[in-house]
């Protein structure tokens, strides 16, 4: 059994055709064929059903994605562990929620100084970032804290207050109640704050409206399309502008913590200890910065 049989194996899975799968590979259809052939008959049963619209796992061929996906892994992590330098270099994958407004001064301190290293964002929100890292996706990524799955290390980057925004209209939060939410979709943790605010005011909002980026919710609200909530850091520059309100909610919903999350068996490679010291060296300045009122 080669390696490339089970990246393959793993790429007809997750296409659910061959033809997007040679495709991909730059593969003719007959090689790929072929190679699920061959596992196939190596392991003596059928790994996929085949039909119309493509092929999807047999419980076999799914018991043996369980493995190959942990295999492969393993295997990625020896070569990173064998070839791993001092210096950080190659590929690092990271993902944040849209809002943290620090980050734009993390990821310049770090490619500054390592420039050997290939450096990938991806947004979206906590629960399926959290998701994206378990599932190896991600080295690592930017969330909001909260209970997180026991196998990811957590390292904190700084807190946030969260605020009600409306637009530059004088009225209170309750006043707000029957607006429209404007957010992001489900799994994000400033959203499930907001949703547990009004739970606990015996209110729902009237209607949700989820937005795919941050810059489009607060366009919404500055123009009275509905509420929102936020980081203050992320909204500042509005208020002083006059364009929106900020609204304080108490603090069990408005204080959270923005936290750096990765795999805890992962391999702390040159490139990722190097990231998280960037990460804790930005955290200080930060809270320097606040303390001594700049």
């Amino acid at each position: 059994m080669e390696l490339k049989d089970l990246e393959i194996f793993q790429l007809v899975a997750e296409k659910g055709t061959v033809t997007e799968v040679a495709k991909e590979l730059n593969y003719v259809q007959s090689n790929v064929t072929s190679r699920i052939q061959k596992l196939e008959a190596e392991l003596n049963t059928p790994l996929f059903h085949r039909h119309r619209r493509g092929m999807t796992l047999t419980p076999e061929g799914k018991k043996l994605l369980f493995y190959s996906e942990k295999i492969l892994k393993l295997t990625a992590e020896m070569k990173k562990a064998i070839q791993d330098q001092n210096e950080p270099m190659g590929k690092l994958e990271i993902g944040t929620v849209e809002t943290v407004y620090h980050l734009p001064a993390i990821l310049s301190s770090y490619i500054k100084k390592y420039k050997n290293v290939e450096l990938s964002l991806f947004t979206g929100v906590t629960e399926s970032l959290e998701k994206e890292v378990l599932n190896h996706k991600l080295d690592g990524a930017f969330v909001t804290k909260t209970d997180f799955h026991p196998d990811l290390e957590v390292h904190d980057v700084f807190d946030e207050e969260l605020v009600l925004i409306s637009d530059q209209r004088e009225r209170t939060p309750e006043e707000l109640i029957d607006e429209p939410f404007l957010c992001f979709s489900t799994g994000c943790g400033y959203r499930a704050r907001l949703e547990q605010w009004y739970k606990d005011q015996n209110a729902a909002p009237q209607k949700i409206m989820e937005f795919g980026t941050l810059e489009t919710i607060l366009r919404g609200v500055s123009m009275g399309l509905g509420v929102s909530f936020v980081p203050r850091s992320a909204v500042s520059h509005l208020e002083q502008r006059g364009e929106i309100r900020c609204h304080r909610l108490p603090e069990q919903y408005s204080k959270v913590k923005t936290v750096f999350i990765r795999r805890k068996d992962a391999y702390l490679t040159a490139t990722m200890e190097k990231f998280i010291d960037t990460i804790e060296e930005s955290r200080k300045f930060i809270l320097n910065n606040v303390s001594s009122g700049k």
